[in-house]
């Protein structure tokens, strides 16, 4: 018999909840209200145009969707829009910056342009927007072209954005004239500053998102593999940690995640159960000349894997990352329908904070959470990636789970409809707008309304 989200968050979740989050986010966000959002916003409510439901009191604007011409001139706005993030400008201004999971078959790719573009065969890369303090759209340019499934990542203490290709594809295989799977930094302001340069240190793999320890400066990163053995959770140790832009290319260390005894991260089952003694082993081969990363010789021990490692954000003192789902038929150890887990470096301790279950109910999780932020509420944002209606969705301090947006742009047909998932959720430097894509048709949302109500 299937156990419901709601029945896992209130048996074990909710009080896991409260104390794994409540202490992290309360330093972040000292100074809001305890309450807010203590029960969600309110009910969906149908939008009359047919985009994105929201409770009431709430409004969007659209950015930016696919095909539309961006406003440097330099080709359309491309297709799939995936991991985003924004930063700070001057006299009030916002930049997004937005990736395109484009594959060599992508509809719409990226434009490629002189001086920005790493393989001229890769279709895939990064937007970026410049918006005033109302939201309005006041530039949109390509920040980085010829990559390859941008698909996350995630911002630095020092105001870049990291993209993620997620794919192992080598010079020569699809078309492509160099290899792929590495980390871009990506200037939000002046992308020429950042050009087009891969970080190899970073690692070879299919890379998903990055969360930075702001003190230490360690990037964390997650893979996202497709097959048997799935992926690793890794950190980077960086030769110059925090040094500002540019400080990752002069190398480091790449290491991937041991839990003792623990193999395969879906084996755990209950919230809160913890792990000491995380041990960190230093990646053979960072550059997968020969072997991809989680197939290479980490020792007798072995290395710790996971299915479908996805978001990562850094929260006070803990990095945490997702486990979208695990599939037993599909060579995990256990099946799970998404699970957040936090990682203590201070005390080198994993802990399995939120699971999620199998119910499809709107007013629930559904199946496999992706992108995950910080809300200024104090809890996260989830952006759902599964089958059937997709949502964003809100977890409070509490551990209450509540929808915050229903996609409504049909894919599909009448008898038989499709949405395309949400993903690159973030919210503006003071916290009053949600950005937020769906990934396909590629549409950027700025939503705005009383979030500190």
């Amino acid at each position: 018999m299937s156990t419901t989200r709601r029945q896992v968050l209130a048996r074990s979740g909710a009080l896991g909840v409260g104390i794994a989050f409540t202490g992290a986010l309360s330093e972040l966000f000292a100074g809001t209200a305890s309450a807010l959002g203590r029960s969600g916003y309110g009910p969906l409510v149908t939008d009359p145009k047919g985009l994105l439901d929201l409770p009431e009191g709430f409004r969007y604007t659209v950015l930016s969707r696919e095909g539309d011409p961006l406003r440097s001139g330099e080709g359309p706005v491309p297709s799939n829009h995936d991991g985003m993030a924004a930063f700070a400008g001057r006299h009030g201004r916002v930049h997004l910056v937005r990736n395109h999971e484009n594959r060599n078959t992508a509809k719409i790719p990226v434009p490629a342009v002189e001086g920005l573009t790493y393989d001229p065969a890769g279709k895939g890369g990064c937007t970026a927007l410049t918006l005033d303090g109302r939201n309005r759209v006041l530039g949109e340019r390509v920040a980085i072209a010829g990559t390859a499934v941008n698909c996350a990542g995630g911002p630095t203490p020092w105001g870049t954005w990291l993209t993620c290709e997620e794919t192992e594809d080598k010079a020569g295989t699809n078309g492509y004239t160099k290899d792929h799977g590495f980390i871009f930094e990506v200037d939000p302001v002046d992308p020429r500053r950042s050009g087009a340069v891969p970080l190899t240190a970073m690692g070879r793999f299919q890379h998903e998102a990055i969360a930075v320890d702001p003190e230490r400066g360690v990037v964390y990163e997650t893979e996202d593999a497709f097959e048997r053995p799935f992926g690793l959770f890794y950190r980077f140790l960086p030769e110059r940690p925090g040094g500002g832009p540019g400080s990752l290319r002069a190398g480091g260390r790449l290491q991937a995640m041991r839990v003792p005894d623990v193999p395969d991260l879906s084996s755990i089952q209950e919230t809160g159960a913890s792990f000491e003694g995380v041990e960190w082993v230093d990646v053979p081969d960072p550059l997968a000349a020969g072997t991809p990363i989680r197939l290479q010789d980490f020792g007798p021990k072995g290395i710790t894997h996971a299915q479908k490692l996805e978001g990562c954000y850094w929260g006070g003192s803990c990095v945490y990352f997702v486990s979208s789902f695990a599939r037993s038929a599909e060579g995990s150890a256990a099946d799970h329908y998404g699970q957040i887990w936090r990682y203590d470096p201070r005390r080198r301790r994993l802990t399995l904070v939120i699971v999620f279950g199998p119910d499809t109910d709107v007013q629930l999780p559904g199946e496999s959470p992706d992108n995950i932020c910080l809300a200024p509420s104090g809890g996260l944002m989830v952006c759902e990636d599964g089958n059937g209606a997709q949502h964003v969705f809100g977890v409070t301090r509490r551990g209450e789970v509540y929808a915050m947006a229903r996609g409504r742009q049909n894919l599909g047909t009448e008898e038989a409809p499709e949405w395309g998932e949400f993903a690159g959720v973030t919210f503006s430097p003071d916290g009053h707008t949600m950005f937020v894509n769906c990934y396909k048709p590629g549409t950027t949302f700025a939503v705005t309304g009383p979030w500190r109500r």
